[in-house]
């Protein structure tokens, strides 16, 4: 069974009288342990795809199964358990909580979604600080940091509760060449260590060029698909 699986899904958007056709009868299927590229032009329907896969929004049309639950379904606090459980985000932003620390941050989604012992706790965020290379700068504040820091944090964060799914939008725009592909590193050393699956809008071609499968969109549809390794 593969990990995630949309069938003919469509998503539009209205505003008063005016409709957006952001995916028009989407179907694909992606499996575990793989590292997926959606590539394609500005408005072509990437980011509006991971919103669908990650919960954060419903499609008009269609169905979206992501490992066995039909999640097109779920309400709204069956959807934010769902998400706990199952998916880890990363952002071109970063998205830290400023206030908090480096170790904090990480620590954030264990103590919202998992009652987990705090030896536990512990130990999974300084595992994964330590898999990011981030150990030494743990009671920084995002602040105080870099932004390739930042977003080895927010890997790390994205992780921390085991998900069997990340999704990344643009998770390199904001970086240089080197601190990039030290990042994309990491997450295959993630997928190889904990058979995560990696989900990607993107417009890097250092990204497209780690995928296993890459995916073209354009005006909301998929127009090309390419499989470059085995998954």
């Amino acid at each position: 069974m593969s990990l995630i699986a949309l069938n003919d899904v469509t998503k539009v958007y209205r505003t008063g009288e005016v409709s957006v056709n952001a995916l028009k009868g989407i179907s694909l299927q992606l499996e575990q342990r793989t590292f997926v590229s959606f590539i394609g032009p500005s408005g072509s329907g990437k980011s509006t795809l991971l919103n669908l896969m990650g919960v954060l929004d419903k499609p008009t049309q269609g169905t979206i199964l992501v490992d066995g639950t039909d999640i097109s379904t779920l309400g709204r606090t069956s959807a934010a358990r769902f998400r706990g459980k199952t998916i880890g985000f990363v952002f071109q932003n970063f998205n830290l909580i400023p206030v908090l620390t480096v170790y904090e941050n990480v620590e954030y989604p264990l103590l919202m979604l998992e009652r987990l012992p705090s030896r536990e706790r512990r130990d999974r965020v300084l595992r994964l600080l330590d898999k990011v290379g981030m150990s030494d700068q743990r009671d920084k504040y995002p602040n105080q940091i870099s932004g390739g820091q930042k977003q080895r944090v927010a890997v790390a964060r994205a992780l921390v509760t085991n998900p069997h799914i990340v999704l990344a939008d643009e998770p390199t725009a904001n970086l240089d060449h080197a601190t990039a592909l030290k990042i994309i590193t990491t997450m295959h050393e993630m997928t190889s260590e904990f058979g995560t699956t990696f989900v990607f809008s993107t417009h890097d071609p250092k990204v497209v060029g780690e995928a296993d499968v890459i995916h073209t969109l354009e005006d909301g549809r998929i127009v090309d698909s390419a499989y470059r390794k085995a998954g």
